[in-house]
């Protein structure tokens, strides 16, 4: 069943709106949310909101309570490729949660916000921006880790990484809800502008997953389901351009690097010249990698993690 859940006037008779499909099952159960397109250039979650629904149509006897799929948060940024919203120039995922009496951005946000309240669980799903490759992730607040984490480990992802709470934004969806009492789970994955099918369909087999351990799916689940990383066991380190050029990878994201590997080089085209060398410090993973070529002075260029040890 499609809702409306945001309906408001645009100038010459045009409207904005959101719009949620609702999946029903045949019996009670609990209701899970999935939602994306809060940016309107990051489009991986569009291929799992579809394989989902598809999924679940084929076998609807097996769902116990409601799937809700909201597929574009932002729908004129996703129109227009725009990652804020268009016309504001505002970064959706900074105005939660919202004013009702607010400008129609802010009272977007409010609409949201409500409608997903009461979730028995929620996945925000996003992609990385052009420059940056990521590899599957569920990004989580240190402060609702101990209530997330468990659910996190089901869904399927190469890598758990918990944050700080100083470095976790009050004004994001997922901050919004959990202070709410709704559980969120941001998940991060691949690359903007793009969609990476093996990444969709194995978070969807994560969310299946999940589901069968909440008691709201009786149907087939994949087999093998990937233990993730956790960076509360290691530790993530950054690596930033120390000068602006070209680079030239050496590894891919997803890569197991040793310390002094080369991640990639960063070289001027005039005269042919190697500018930095840059070496992994650590033995780790590298969970996030720079796709596009051309950095500055600070530039993230790749995150990798660093597993404790035991």
């Amino acid at each position: 069943m499609i809702q409306t859940i945001v309906s408001e006037e645009l100038p010459i008779k045009e409207k904005f709106e959101i719009k949620k499909n609702i999946i029903r099952g045949p019996r009670r159960g609990k209701r899970l949310c999935v939602v994306t397109g809060t940016h309107g250039d990051e489009l991986e979650g569009q291929y799992v909101c579809f394989e989902l629904a598809r999924r679940l149509n084929n076998d609807l006897d097996s769902l116990s309570g409601r799937v809700e799929i909201y597929p574009a948060l932002n729908p004129l940024g996703v129109d227009s490729i725009t990652r804020g919203f268009p016309s504001f120039d505002l970064d959706m995922n900074r105005v939660f949660p919202g004013e009702v009496n607010g400008h129609l951005l802010e009272n977007t946000a409010h609409q949201i916000v409500r409608d997903l309240k009461g979730a028995d669980i929620v996945l925000d799903i996003h992609s990385s921006n052009i420059f940056l490759r990521e590899v599957m992730q569920v990004r989580i607040n240190v402060q609702t880790a101990p209530r997330l984490l468990p659910y996190a480990k089901m869904l399927n992802t190469d890598f758990v990484w918990v944050h700080d709470a100083a470095t976790v934004l009050q004004s994001t969806l997922a901050y919004s809800l959990n202070i709410t009492g709704t559980p969120t789970l941001v998940v991060e994955m691949g690359i903007g502008m793009r969609i990476t099918r093996d990444y969709g369909n194995r978070l969807v087999d994560g969310i299946f997953n999940l589901m069968r351990h909440l008691r709201m799916w009786r149907g087939p689940t994949a087999d093998c389901i990937s233990e993730p990383f956790l960076s509360t066991d290691g530790e993530v380190v950054f690596m930033n351009a120390e000068t602006s050029g070209v680079i030239i990878p050496s590894v891919s994201h997803s890569s197991t690097v040793s310390a002094g590997d080369a991640i990639c080089h960063i070289v001027e085209p005039f005269e042919g010249r190697v500018l930095q060398d840059v070496l992994s410090p650590v033995d780790g993973f590298v969970f996030t990698m720079r796709t596009y070529p051309i950095v500055y002075e600070g530039s993230l260029i790749a995150r990798i993690y660093k597993q404790g040890q035991s």
